[in-house]
C-alpha cells in the first residue's frame, strides 16, 4: 500500500469513527490498526480542521502576510548589521 493509500485509508477511519456508534478501539482493532494510532489521527483532523476547509482567498491572505513579515525581518537584520557596523566602527576609530 502506497503512503497516499494509508493516509487515506487513515482518513476514512476517521470519519467512520465520527459517523460509527462503536468505540475508536473496536473500530481501530477491526481495521487492524492500534488505539492510539486512530486517536493521533482524530487529533490531527481536528487540529487540521480549519485548513481542510480554508479556501484559497485565506491561503492567498496567509502567503502575502507571511512574504510581508519575511521581507521585515530581512530589512531589521540588514538594520542590525549596519549597526554593528558602525559600532565596531566607533570602537577602532576611538
Amino acid at each position: 500500500m502506497t503512503t497516499k493509500n494509508v493516509g487515506i485509508s487513515k482518513f476514512q477511519l476517521v470519519v467512520e469513527t465520527l459517523r460509527a456508534n462503536k468505540s475508536d478501539a473496536a473500530l481501530a482493532r477491526a481495521d487492524g490498526d492500534h488505539p492510539v494510532t486512530l486517536s493521533n489521527g482524530k487529533s490531527l483532523f481536528f487540529a487540521l480542521r480549519p485548513e481542510i476547509f480554508s479556501s484559497d482567498e485565506q491561503v492567498k491572505h496567509y502567503e502575502q502576510k507571511i512574504a510581508e513579515l519575511e521581507r521585515l525581518l530581512g530589512q531589521k537584520e540588514v538594520e542590525i548589521a549596519l549597526a554593528q557596523l558602525w559600532h565596531e566602527f566607533r570602537n577602532e576609530s576611538e
